[in-house]
């Protein structure tokens, strides 16, 4: 956790203009926004509904098997040849924020929704991390900054844009939060194998 949060945390004040599509005025707070989404299909090679192992083979031919777990409902609707469709999408947001009396803080979130009995085959999830560090101190002539994390190690960092440095302020809190969401649905072929 240590490991993350320090690389999180280092990416608001030291990344470059690259990072992000949008310039943000001299006067803003340093921030951040990057997202990542991809969507994959497998077939459905084999299933046997009795011990709910299925085998999907993905475009490139490789093959993955798996038990799925009773907590996957309508598996009875799912045959050979039918398609596995998987969206993921990942989001890192950091954000310099003025606030008073600014505490370090790590919090962690899962939802998780299913297909209810008799639905079409789905599920989806999502997973949020928040962690928040303090500025703790900014030193302009050397391009550093300190930084105090939720269990309060200060953690020391080279700016790679200086011009953030500049828009940061001791005392302020940086916010860090990561989310991962995938989706997963069932899409029946047109001519479905026996």
């Amino acid at each position: 956790m240590k490991k993350i949060f320090m690389l999180f945390a280092a990416l608001i004040l030291c990344t470059s203009q690259a990072w992000s599509d949008e310039v943000a005025p001299a006067t803003d707070k340093p921030s951040l926004t990057v997202s990542h989404a991809a969507t994959t299909t497998a077939i459905v090679d084999a299933i046997n509904h009795e011990t709910r192992e299925v085998t999907l083979r993905r475009r490139d031919g490789e093959t993955l098997s798996f038990v799925v777990s009773a907590e996957a409902h309508n598996l009875g609707q799912v045959n050979a040849g039918d398609y596995v469709v998987a969206n993921y999408v990942e989001t890192l947001d950091i954000q310099v924020l003025s606030v008073d009396n600014a505490e370090a803080r790590v919090a962690a979130a899962t939802v998780v929704a299913r297909a209810k009995e008799g639905e079409k085959p789905g599920m989806g999830s999502m997973n949020t991390l928040v962690i928040t560090a303090t500025v703790e101190e900014i030193n302009i002539e050397k391009n550093t900054f300190k930084l105090k994390g939720p269990e309060g190690n200060v953690q020391e960092y080279t700016a790679r844009n200086p011009e953030n440095l500049k828009k940061a302020a001791v005392g302020d809190l940086v916010v860090i939060q990561y989310v991962e969401a995938i989706a997963l649905n069932v899409e029946k072929a047109e001519n479905p194998a026996p």
